[in-house]
């Protein structure tokens, strides 16, 4: 009887910012269309704004930690990883994902949340591993899988 082989694991290359913005515009246009549709129902108040705060952490952290990527990473193939290669803890999750609640503070959250995703595009772009101030800070990585037509062709042998 014949054994089989696994096939080997796909390379995980750290991810750059332009396919992380992807995703996270694939996230982005799944919360507004749920936030949108929540507004609608409750009021666009307050208290509409700290709920859909509280649901965008809930599923940027959930989703880490049960899945390793939101909707938008698995559609792209990225994974957000601890240093060791698995998926991240809770505690590793928050604190990656807690930069977004900037953007609910009243009256100032868009300008602090543009603060904050210009200092994480600059240090993503400034470190080998692609690594923001949030992934530093939380011990995270973001990881894109190297799909076949992205490996440089295997030289053979005569």
């Amino acid at each position: 009887m014949a054994t089989m082989t696994p096939a080997p694991a796909t390379p995980l290359l750290p991810a750059d910012v332009p396919i992380r913005l992807i995703a996270r515009v694939i996230d982005a246009a799944v919360l507004a269309v749920f936030g949108l549709a929540f507004g609608r129902q409750v009021g666009f108040g307050f208290d509409w704004l700290i709920a859909t705060a509280a649901i965008v952490l809930a599923y940027f952290v959930l989703a880490d930690v049960l899945a390793g990527a939101t909707l938008g990473k698995a559609v792209l193939r990225l994974r957000v990883t601890g240093q060791d290669g698995t998926k991240p803890s809770l505690k590793q999750a928050v604190v990656r994902e807690s930069f977004i609640l900037l953007g609910a503070v009243p009256f100032a959250g868009p300008f602090l949340a543009l603060a904050a995703w210009i200092w994480i595009v600059v240090t993503i772009r400034s470190n080998p591993m692609h690594q923001g101030v949030h992934d530093r800070w939380a011990g995270t990585r973001v990881m894109r899988r190297e799909t076949s037509s992205q490996r440089p062709a295997e030289e053979s042998g005569s």
